[in-house]
């Protein structure tokens, strides 16, 4: 199957007056948008669009409305300049356990006939039903292996980390290991890193069982982590941001990464 399961950690490491730092398991699959649903059809343990142990669902991701996956990423790829429809397109993600779902960020990867990779879709999502994606190409060229990217913050995730932010971003091909780090500065001093790692098995229902017994309720135990610090910090005196006047109507938007 050319789809996978990623087993690995995560962590978050705050910085500045008010700092901590902490790891979790996670589960990952890592699918392509174009044969996950015959591959599914394979799968007791995993379904597309129904409940299941595992499931995916079309507006749990993308544009959420009603397009096709790969309709949808093709079109925002070249809207940020990718001269030619990928080949392949991968979606690293959080998938749905006992129909619960959460994802801080979910990675689309984008690859040409000679497979290589050219574009790159960061999607990030808050906990007030928003979302917005970090889209990386450069003009069709191979992005190489390691590759780091910037882009200015402008979808409010955390309310206590302000909206006058950089993030500088570190990618590799998604392969049997699997990286990104995220490093967030506020006001031009570190604020944030986060990391994700993992290790790639296959998928099949005996590795979708182990991972349930691995990392049960899986997106649950995030959205637990993400409160519980939210609360840590406001008790030690964090400053709270409201969204945004001008972005509290916006649901979905997207804007460019950059190499660096």
């Amino acid at each position: 199957m050319p789809s996978g399961i990623y087993l690995g950690q995560v962590m978050h490491k705050r910085l500045g007056a008010i700092q901590y730092q902490f790891r979790y398991g996670v589960m990952s699959l890592r699918i392509d948008v174009d044969t996950i649903a015959e591959e599914a059809r394979s799968l007791r343990w995993l379904s597309l669009d129904r409940f299941n142990l595992y499931s995916l669902h079309g507006r749990d991701f993308g544009a959420r409305d009603g397009r096709p996956w790969r309709a949808w990423a093709d079109a925002l790829l070249a809207d940020y300049g990718l001269p030619e429809r990928a080949r392949r397109i991968e979606l690293v993600c959080f998938p749905r356990f006992l129909g619960i779902v959460f994802n801080p960020l979910a990675m689309w990867y984008a690859y040409d006939g000679d497979d290589r990779l050219v574009g790159i879709i960061g999607e990030v999502s808050n906990t007030f039903g928003q979302w917005h994606h970090y889209v990386l190409t450069d003009g069709g060229r191979a992005l190489d292996d390691g590759i780091h990217a910037e882009a200015e913050k402008v979808f409010h995730v955390s309310p206590f980390i302000g909206m006058d932010c950089h993030y500088a971003f570190r990618f590799s091909r998604p392969g049997e290991r699997y990286r990104i780090a995220i490093q967030q500065s506020e006001h031009g001093q570190p604020r944030l890193v986060a990391t994700q790692v993992g290790q790639a098995v296959a998928l099949n229902d005996r590795t979708l069982l182990r991972a349930a017994a691995r990392h049960p309720f899986n997106t649950l135990k995030v959205l637990a982590m993400i409160h519980w610090w939210a609360l840590r910090i406001w008790l030690k005196g964090g400053r709270f941001h409201p969204t945004p006047q001008a972005l509290e109507g916006v649901h979905y938007s997207h804007s460019e990464m950059k190499l660096c």
